[in-house]
């Protein structure tokens, strides 16, 4: 599906996941399978990370992060990195996603420089830190899933997912603990949050500046 005709649509969930390091969470694949996008903000690890979600209208959208470098990425997949933008914007129903990394910026202060930088979105998904985060206190939203895989999930993997319509954003997040009880019982944390949020000022038209290609992103 051309995720340009996603504003049309009535209403879109789309899995919001980060940090994976080259290992992604059973459970969190599953998240993805029952969403119609998946997004990635960086450090996937590998190719087939991106391979594995398979969200209902098929399409993903990923961001490099400061360890996707081909180094550190299986020969075979490095073709991919030169693909991977540094950021990206995607119109959704009632407003515009923003995607990053994160690791462009201090750590100090991040979510004020993040709305600095992208104002016209709705909401800023973005990882690097493997923290959780659903900070609803200013508009746009700053929303960071987590990590996704094994590395530093801070309690367990976890992964957001929105759902997006016209009028309304509402933002989901899921925590799985680090291992699976016996007798294959699992316990999920989950969290819906929401927050009456203003009409953009700006028309569904009006378009973020595309994002610079990772060629010559080294």
């Amino acid at each position: 599906m051309d995720v340009n005709t996603l504003p049309s649509l009535k209403r879109v969930r789309v899995a919001l996941l980060s940090d994976t390091h080259g290992a992604l969470d059973a459970r969190v694949r599953e998240i993805v399978d029952d969403c119609d996008l998946a997004l990635h903000a960086g450090d996937i690890g590998h190719a087939a990370i991106l391979s594995q979600l398979q969200p209902r209208l098929g399409r993903v959208l990923a961001v490099f992060g400061n360890n996707d470098v081909a180094r550190k990425w299986p020969e075979e997949d490095r073709r991919l990195l030169v693909h991977l933008p540094e950021w990206l914007a995607q119109p959704l129903p009632g407003g515009t996603l923003a995607l990053i990394h994160g690791h462009q910026l201090p750590a100090r202060q991040r979510h004020a420089l993040l709305r600095a930088r992208f104002p016209e979105a709705r909401a800023i998904v973005y990882g690097h830190s493997h923290q959780l985060e659903v900070d609803l206190d200013a508009r746009p939203w700053v929303l960071n899933p987590g990590a996704a895989g094994r590395s530093r999930t801070h309690g367990g993997p976890s992964c957001l997912v929105l759902s997006a319509d016209a009028d309304e954003w509402r933002v989901e997040s899921y925590r799985f603990p680090l291992s699976v009880p016996k007798r294959g019982v699992r316990y999920t944390a989950r969290h819906e949050h929401a927050q009456p949020l203003p009409k953009p000022r700006i028309s569904q038209t009006a378009q973020i500046p595309a994002p610079p290609s990772r060629a010559g992103h080294r």
